[in-house]
């Protein structure tokens, strides 16, 4: 990139439009040339633009040192998403300039092997052929009273299924398109960038000025259409998704953070996918075993109601139940399904009986079927600029065969009526419930806070920080939870059980797998029952913390404790410290690790007492910070 050294007012401007165009379509970025700045006068108001221009799209400017002879930084290397080091300026005496050199660390790839994907391809007719070749051939005898395993009617009905969409839609290799696609770019936009080609071609042929004035015209009514066509092309998203949450949030981070890719990485080899596997396996005992084990914590006394009501049995499902729950489910397909789930409602009809049978023969025995407990892990980078070679910047995305999903979500349904109908889970939870959510759990805390405020209290507000809490979950000590504090039993209980043990899990990674892994700690992540299963297991917090009059919220595993501190209260911290304590205590106990070091504080209020209580908080060891971050707000 070349700037020529005449100032030049719509260079941010236009620098930024680049900026945003490149970011949301590439990972990396390395920009080299001469941008004619004197980056090293940090007091020039084009500098500073450019700085911060530079900082909102997260880019890094690694030259510190003079690149010119009259002993100025022009000569630039900025970077995204890429490790780049040892730098050298050398004066070669050819030109006014120096020299830059410096090192890209990068990962090679076979990018023949990227690009090449093997897929199915479902034309107008399959689901058609599909249902002919299915209601000619029973998938297998649906008979609710059979004692036959339900193991094998699981591997019976996969293995008919892929053997009629291996003849439907046989799996082919194909070459992936690398093509970008930039969605707002209207056929308006690409005729005004060949007429701003066109436009340039002539001035660089005749250097006139009136054609360079044409070239600029040309240029402006360029950019004003393409930020109109992506101002119109997201106002349309928002508009079209009002009432969708999960639409809108995932546009706004995409406006906010361009840079963040949700793909999933691509491995060269079964190896590299074998050493993801067996990093996130190992991460989970090394926090294990660096917990304190306290295996003889006492939980506070169990609710009465889970002696007075159990839950011994399940209720079969019935045909309108069964279309009411794949009406809920999501269309995510996972590669162990025998048919895409896309696909699978074109032919559910066929296939309706099968799998009726399969949920009402594991509800009706208590054993959830081993072949739908594998989950495929895909290793997701946490944020764009971090090293994806690096592991621990690697999050496991989990998914599970859709047939696990329907038995799961029979289960839940009847679940949560027993939970609702006895009032069980934790009133201060919003996490994972029916009309709860974060806006729930914030509004819930800040009222609090200001109620305190108006009263003319202190508040102290802890946010707790688990370590991987959903995946150090002991089984044994989950079990007790739902016999003690659900109340379950019978073939309920055994359900759970079986639905816990013999757990596995593979990494896989574009073309490449690795073996199968053991799930041993836990709750199974990419599942519809994980998330409930997991505040169970942390009922009884909740009685512990308001045993200490000290309130709470929850949203899943992140937990907010504060506290109101009249001012002429001598003992203001003690009820916290032991409340802090006795979480503590029963954290190790229950096998889950409370990270100290990245649980903060935040001290509220205006009064004299502000700054004594952050002392006092400070001599206790606990960080206190001026802001914090909750649910992702500051």
């Amino acid at each position: 990139m070349y700037r020529p050294p005449k100032f030049n007012t719509s260079f941010s401007e236009e620098f930024s439009d680049l900026m945003s165009i490149l970011i949301m379509n590439y990972d990396t970025l390395l920009i080299v040339g001469d941008f004619n700045f004197h980056l090293d006068n940090q007091c020039d108001q084009k500098v500073k633009e450019f700085m911060n221009l530079m900082d909102s799209f997260d880019l890094r400017q690694l030259v510190n040192q003079p690149t010119h002879k009259a002993d100025h930084t022009l000569d630039l290397v900025i970077t995204k998403g890429l490790k780049v080091d040892t730098k050298q300026v050398i004066d070669t005496g050819l030109s006014d300039h120096f020299l830059l050199l410096f090192n890209i660390e990068i990962m090679i790839e076979n990018t023949h092997e990227k690009h090449i994907v093997k897929k199915r391809f479902f034309d107008s007719s399959a689901a058609l052929k599909l249902t002919n070749i299915l209601s000619n051939q029973s998938v297998y005898s649906a008979n609710y009273n059979t004692e036959d395993n339900v193991n094998n009617k699981v591997e019976r009905f996969n293995t008919k299924v892929r053997a009629a969409v291996g003849i439907v839609a046989p799996v082919k290799t194909v070459k992936k398109s690398s093509s970008i696609v930039i969605p707002w770019k209207t056929q308006r936009v690409s005729d005004l960038k060949r007429t701003c080609r066109r436009a340039e071609c002539k001035w660089r042929k005749t250097k006139l000025t009136i054609h360079y004035e044409i070239l600029k015209v040309k240029i402006t009514e360029y950019n004003n259409t393409v930020r109109l066509e992506r101002r119109c092309y997201f106002s349309k998203i928002i508009n079209n998704n009002a009432n969708n949450p999960r639409v809108l949030f995932s546009t706004i981070d995409r406006l906010l953070s361009p840079g963040n890719s949700k793909e999933c990485l691509q491995s060269t080899s079964s190896k590299t996918c074998e050493a993801i596997a067996v990093f996130f396996n190992q991460k989970i005992n090394d926090i294990r075993n660096n917990i304190v084990y306290l295996p003889n914590t006492k939980d506070p006394p169990k609710p009465q109601y889970s002696i007075i009501n159990k839950l011994k049995s399940f209720t079969r499902i019935d045909l309108p139940d069964f279309h009411k729950i794949i009406s809920q489910l999501k269309p995510s397909t996972c590669v162990l399904d025998p048919i895409p789930k896309n696909f699978f409602k074109e032919v559910s009809d066929v296939l309706i009986d099968n799998i009726l049978d399969i949920v009402n023969s594991s509800l009706d025995t208590g054993v959830f079927p081993d072949c739908l407990k594998t989950a495929v892990v895909k290793p997701l980078c946490k944020k764009n600029n971090l090293d994806p070679s690096a592991l621990e910047n690697v999050r496991p995305i989990s998914n599970l065969p859709f047939v696990s999903k329907i038995l799961e979500k029979a289960v839940i349904m009847q679940l949560n009526d027993h939970l609702n109908k006895h009032a069980i889970l934790d009133t201060f939870q919003s996490g994972f419930r029916t009309n709860h959510s974060t806006e729930t759990a914030l509004v819930k805390v800040v009222n609090d806070l200001q109620v305190n405020a108006d009263r003319g209290h202190l508040s102290v507000l802890i946010l707790l920080d688990l370590s991987a809490a959903f995946d150090t979950i002991d089984h044994n000590i989950l079990r007790n939870h739902l016999s003690q504090w659900v109340g379950l039993s019978g073939s309920v209980l055994n359900w759970f059980e079986s639905y816990l043990a013999r757990r596995k899990f593979f990494v896989s990674c574009g073309n490449y797998n690795s073996k199968t892994h053991d799930i041993l700690y836990g709750v199974p992540q990419g599942s519809i029952l994980g998330q409930l299963l997991f505040s169970i297991y942390m009922l009884p917090l909740g009685q512990i913390i308001s045993g200490h009059n000290v309130s709470y919220h929850s949203y899943a595993d992140d937990t907010q404790l504060y506290l109101s501190i009249a001012p002429d209260d001598p003992n203001y911290l003690e009820s916290l410290t032991q409340c802090l304590t006795c979480i503590s205590e029963w954290m190790n106990g229950n096998l889950i690790k409370l990270n100290k070091e990245k649980t903060e504080i935040l001290v509220i209020g205006n009064n004299g007492y502000n700054e004594a209580t952050r002392n006092k908080l400070d001599t206790l060891g606990l960080k206190v910070k001026t802001e914090v971050k909750s649910s992702g707000v500051t």
